[in-house]
């Protein structure tokens, strides 16, 4: 199975948790997805007070650099330990 089949697999799975995720490892998710999808971060970071927002900003800017494919294999053994 490619690292893509793997990766969208884990996608479906990580809709299918027993346990809502902590909110550092939901931000993890999300960036590591984001990261797989899009590449690096782009536009300006949220100001204001829209937290949320700016959490999930940093989170996407924090793994810039990172090759697609090594996000995917995050996300993969992400969603794997949360499923254990």
């Amino acid at each position: 199975m490619s690292i893509e089949q793997q990766f969208e697999e884990a996608l479906v799975e990580s809709k299918q948790l027993t346990e809502k995720p902590s909110t550092a490892d939901l931000l993890k998710i999300y960036s590591l997805f984001k990261q797989a999808k899009e590449g690096d971060v782009q536009g300006e970071r949220p100001g204001g007070f829209d937290f949320k927002a700016i959490a999930k900003y940093d989170a996407w800017a924090s793994l810039k650099g990172k090759e697609k494919e090594e996000a995917m294999k995050d996300y993969i053994a992400l969603i794997e330990s949360l499923k254990k």
